[in-house]
């Protein structure tokens, strides 16, 4: 049998096909490319996948790579039943899919073992990327492991930990004045200069980082034994993880291993940067750039995600919603989970929990639903102040 069931890829846009074995970013159209699998041919039992090693390559019939798999263990991280912080939000089916358990610290582990595993298959030997941090530590290091040659810039304000984490994987890195939209342009310039030496791995500008991403939305209706909770809250930047969350679901009902409604899925953003929640309450397709973003939830600072539409497109088809939290919400938030719950998670994750918080107020969730927030990086990389005593020796406890 065949270990990938990889057909072709589509555009999300237009529907031009495109053939999986060469190498693609875009479609013609400027619109991103997703993969296709023949799913009528997948002959695998739910049963038979929980006899395999706990990695997200479990999946494998439905990821895009075909034999060279490069892997540090990724996947299979645990979902988290959180009673105390539950009760506190009113909430007591609360779960949480814990991401910062992962290689690299954050769940972009997923997007670079399936992303650099298949551009390997492919023959890239180098590529550049812009990066709010998490993605470029995980694509240096899964390129590094594949013997590629990395490019990224990144926001200056980055967290350290980040930058730290490209350069010593000995990846190229420029730190830039500007949001990731600057960083996206000058990218975008030197791969257009490199004459097809760079490959562009930015978000959804190559079509296998959803693919990686998607194995979140496998996960968590595997760990639920097969079926799916009420809703999934997911913070937003660029989207991917949601889109591919989306793409998951869709691909486990045709293949029957889902049954019954879908998830109610929500993109959670910040008040500082906003675009899709913007665009949601307007009933919009498109989401516009956000003038000045800024918010401690530094890997959903995006302005205008690429993949907007398919965002959008999720949010809506599932009955969803869309909505910011203020960063001193998501603080706050990040610290009584760690009081309540022991688990220190990182400022997405928490603005997640800080918005279930608000949409159990409003009556969007109801106390009786099962609700699975998505932790998407540990917070240990991420600088938060803490106030404690100094003692000299001799002093009294």
């Amino acid at each position: 049998m065949a270990f990938s069931h990889l057909s072709h890829l589509d555009c999300a846009r237009c529907g031009k096909r495109y053939d999986a074995d060469e190498i693609n970013n875009l479609c013609t159209c400027g619109s991103p490319l997703l993969a296709r699998y023949d799913l009528g041919s997948v002959i695998v039992d739910p049963r038979d996948i929980a006899q395999r090693e706990p990695t997200l390559w479990r999946y494998h019939e439905v990821l895009p790579v075909r034999e060279r798999v490069i892997s540090m263990g990724e996947g299979m991280t645990p979902l988290l039943p959180l009673p105390a912080l539950g009760r506190e939000l009113g909430v007591p089916g609360l779960l949480m899919k814990d991401d910062g358990l992962i290689p690299t610290g954050s769940f972009k582990a997923r997007g670079a073992a399936v992303g650099v595993s298949r551009a390997a298959e492919l023959g890239v030997k180098a590529f550049a990327m812009p990066s709010n941090g998490n993605a470029s530590a995980a694509w240096t290091a899964y390129g590094t492991r594949a013997g590629m040659r990395s490019v990224v810039a990144m926001p200056e304000s980055a967290p350290l930990i980040n930058r730290t984490e490209s350069a010593i994987t000995g990846a190229q890195l420029y730190l830039v004045r500007g949001h990731i939209g600057d960083c996206g342009q000058m990218i975008g310039a030197l791969i257009a200069r490199s004459g097809g030496a760079l490959f562009d791995a930015s978000t959804l500008k190559e079509p296998y980082r959803i693919e990686g991403k998607k194995t979140m939305g496998y996960e968590i209706v595997e760990q639920l034994g097969w079926r799916a909770p009420d809703v999934i809250v997911y913070p937003t930047g660029g989207g991917v993880g949601l889109i591919g969350i989306y793409k998951a679901l869709l691909e486990m009902r045709e293949l029957g291993w889902l049954t019954g409604p879908l998830p109610r899925l929500v993109a959670v953003q910040s008040s500082g940067c906003a675009p899709i929640v913007q665009a949601f309450n307007a009933g919009a397709k498109v989401s516009e750039a956000w003038p000045k973003p800024k918010t401690v939830a530094f890997g959903i600072t995006v302005p205008k995600p690429l993949g907007d539409f398919l965002i959008l497109e999720a949010l809506y088809a599932t009955e969803g919603t869309a909505i910011a939290v203020d960063d001193s919400d998501t603080l706050a938030t990040q610290a009584l989970c760690a009081q309540l719950e022991g688990a220190f998670i990182c400022p997405e994750g928490a603005a997640t929990l800080a918005a279930v918080r608000a949409l159990r107020t409003s009556g969007w969730i109801k106390e009786s639903e099962e609700v699975v927030v998505l932790n998407t990086g540990a917070g240990a990389k991420y600088p938060v102040d803490v106030d404690v005593p100094v003692l000299n020796p001799g002093d009294s406890i």
